[in-house]
């Protein structure tokens, strides 16, 4: 069963102001979850990262109801600042 996938007002904040180009990378990744490439789960959180270049996409993942809600977008540097 596929995932439903949930953008949340802070990832997508950061990904209106992004140029087009970063714009549709996040997003062809953001659709691929939960495969993908380079992922981790962060410890001592119920939070899952992914890389896109120097970006990073945090979400969570619910299994029972099969929702990803993208939490945070950001760049590397920034990101793990709001945890």
């Amino acid at each position: 069963m596929k995932y439903k996938i949930i953008i949340q007002k802070a990832a997508e904040k950061f990904l209106k102001k992004q140029p087009r180009k970063n714009q549709e990378r996040l997003l062809i990744a953001i659709y691929k979850l939960p495969e993908g490439t380079d992922i981790k789960k962060l410890q001592g959180h119920n939070i899952y990262r992914m890389r896109v270049g120097n970006m990073r996409i945090l979400y969570t993942v619910d299994e029972i109801i099969k929702i990803i809600s993208v939490e945070e977008i950001d760049n590397r540097g920034d990101i793990y600042k709001r945890l």
